[in-house]
């Protein structure tokens, strides 16, 4: 489902389960620590799905830890980015002659717990899901906003190499296209032409009892951050365990 999302020059692999044995490299092994079951079965197959997918650009396995930021750590000239959640499992890695940045989420099409949408929703965002819900109840359009604000800010770090909160970019949802355009609220990072990064475009699905968005900014704008790709997973407000 996720290659739906994104351009050519990327590799992605996804998973539904947690069946296929995986062996940690001992530094992500050192990382998972003392992690319970379902913490493990998260890592380990979504560390397998990063394996196969640089495969798919031709090169070799590697371990990929956690940074300090809890963003999975690529080999050098490789943007990429991980998801998990309840039966799903994702990678994507591209190289950065190809990518700038990406950013993917996948969350259950189900409404956010209690007095989560207060928490990550702009009041303009919040009267927009209530159109939408209007509009389309199949999905959840709340839900859909927070695994889009996790792509964006996925998509975020790896440039600007700081916090973006869930309010500081403004989300709007296209039913029909299946898109979403992100207007970042603060100043964003300077790119290497001069220009300033003001958001970014994505797209979307809803499909087998999930929503995933998915943002892929292309290279021919350079940017001015670290040679190392790196991609928080997720921040903190999450109804999801943390990922990556």
């Amino acid at each position: 489902m996720i290659t739906d999302l994104l351009p050519a020059g990327i590799s992605a692999v996804e998973a539904f389960d947690d069946t296929v044995p995986v062996v940690l490299y001992p530094e992500e092994e050192a990382a998972l620590g003392k992690a319970v079951e379902k913490r493990r079965h998260e890592f380990t197959t979504g560390r397998r799905c990063a394996r196969e997918a640089l495969a798919g650009l031709g090169l070799p396995p590697a371990p990929i830890v956690p940074g300090p930021n809890r963003e999975p750590v690529w080999p050098a000239g490789v943007i990429g980015s991980i998801t998990h959640c309840a039966g799903y499992r994702a990678a994507v890695v591209a190289l950065d002659s190809v990518l700038a940045t990406v950013g993917i989420d996948a969350e259950p099409n189900a409404p956010l717990p209690a007095g989560v949408l207060a928490e990550i929703a702009l009041p303009a965002e919040q009267r927009r899901l209530a159109q939408l819900q209007r509009v389309d109840p199949a999905v959840c359009w709340d839900r859909l906003l927070f695994s889009a604000k996790e792509s964006v800010y996925k998509a975020w770090f790896p440039l600007a190499q700081r916090w973006l909160d869930f309010h500081e970019a403004d989300i709007d949802l296209d039913p029909a296209a299946r898109t979403f355009t992100a207007r970042l609220l603060v100043p964003g990072p300077e790119l290497a032409d001069g220009s300033a990064l003001t958001g970014f475009t994505g797209r979307w699905l809803a499909s087998r009892g999930l929503v995933i968005s998915a943002i892929a900014l292309p290279a021919t704008t350079p940017r001015t951050a670290p040679a190392r790709a790196t991609g928080p997973s997720s921040r903190t407000t999450d109804p999801q365990p943390a990922q990556g």
